[in-house]
């Protein structure tokens, strides 16, 4: 890999759009005649491609996200990176697109993170979101996997993705994915197809959506792009149960974990949005929250239901704040890392 000297970054780290900038370098690797090869750490840059590459007509992408911070002791955490390689596997595996082998995401992101270092500042409410992403690159019209494809990395500055708590729609004419599809998989349809729902939501007035299951519009899936997650009465943590329609979150594993240590029952099980507008109804305290790597934990506010508000627990001592601090301060470096889950660069 290239190395070149890294530099303080001419960037306003105050005032900014996340995913709009990116750092100022890139990995890079190519696969072609079955092997994975060209490993570099070049400038950002564009990329180049004739109208007959495959990403452009079947689908084939798929990406990861995940962050560092600027921990305590000044070190640098890249937070779970082998759960993200492991899952972003999973991803490329049902997409039919070769695996990534684990030198070449480990050890690559690493070493960008070495170069680009400077931009990963000392400030509890900033992290470095790591954006890995595979695209089929082959020259052909034709219906079927690509033979060569072009991994990247690229790095962008964020901030508190969602900057206060969500009112969120439950679709109930549209589905994100179905029994035996790619909903587990971080493939790049899987977004595209959300996109209309989430834009009608926001012209009704709503920052999110809630999906429900495929067949029979009854059973909740997840929030947006997010895993979503019940605290009720204070007591219980309730998450729908993982099937290959719903993502295998890493900050859902997380927190579920977080959970148990705390002293919370955690519940995996099918999830009727009907149960949770009942208990709602019946005066329950009920958190609600979506959770994944960019938003980390996002309260909603409000849960709409064939036309009816139903209104969450949202006070200072809500769980969900004290699961999101423990995260927090385990990410930097405040509280024990019991799990291995803080992969570290030295400052």
């Amino acid at each position: 890999m290239n190395q070149t000297e890294t530099r303080k970054p001419d960037f306003d780290f105050e005032n900014f759009t996340f995913g709009v900038q990116s750092t100022d370098r890139m990995l890079m690797a190519a696969f072609k005649q079955g092997e994975w090869s060209d490993y570099r750490i070049a400038p950002v840059q564009s990329v180049s491609l004739s109208p007959l590459a495959m990403c452009f007509h079947y689908g084939q992408t798929v990406f990861e996200g995940l962050k560092a911070f600027r921990m305590t002791d000044g070190k640098i955490n890249i937070f779970r990176m082998e759960s993200h390689w492991k899952r972003m596997n999973r991803s490329l595996e049902r997409m039919a697109m070769p695996p990534l082998p684990r030198h070449l995401f480990m050890d690559g992101i690493l070493e960008l993170l070495k170069m680009e270092s400077d931009w990963v500042i000392d400030d509890p409410d900033y992290s470095l979101y790591i954006r890995p992403f595979v695209i089929a690159t082959e020259n052909k019209l034709g219906v079927d996997a690509s033979q060569e494809y072009l991994f990247m990395v690229v790095l962008s500055p964020m901030r508190a993705y969602y900057n206060k708590p969500l009112k969120v729609k439950v679709e109930t004419a549209y589905i994100r994915s179905a029994r035996g599809g790619a909903g587990a998989a971080k493939n790049g349809g899987n977004y595209g197809a959300a996109l209309l729902p989430q834009i009608n939501a926001k012209k009704e007035g709503f920052d999110q959506i809630i999906w429900l299951d495929a067949q029979e519009k009854k059973y909740i899936e997840e929030s947006g792009t997010m895993n979503i997650l019940f605290l009720l009465n204070g007591k219980t943590l309730l998450t729908p149960s993982l099937s290959d329609s719903i993502l295998d979150g890493i900050t859902r594993d997380s927190l579920l974990k977080l959970a148990r240590e705390e002293g919370f029952t955690v519940e995996e099980r099918p999830v009727a949005i009907e149960e949770i507008t009942r208990r709602i109804e019946n005066g329950e305290r009920v958190e609600a929250f979506g959770a994944g790597t960019a938003a980390v934990i996002s309260p909603i506010e409000t849960i709409s239901f064939r036309g009816k508000a139903f209104a969450t627990y949202l006070e200072p001592d809500a769980g969900m704040y004290r699961l999101k601090n423990k995260l927090s301060s385990i990410r930097k470096g405040i509280n024990p890392d019991t799990y291995g889950w803080n992969q570290l660069l030295d400052a």
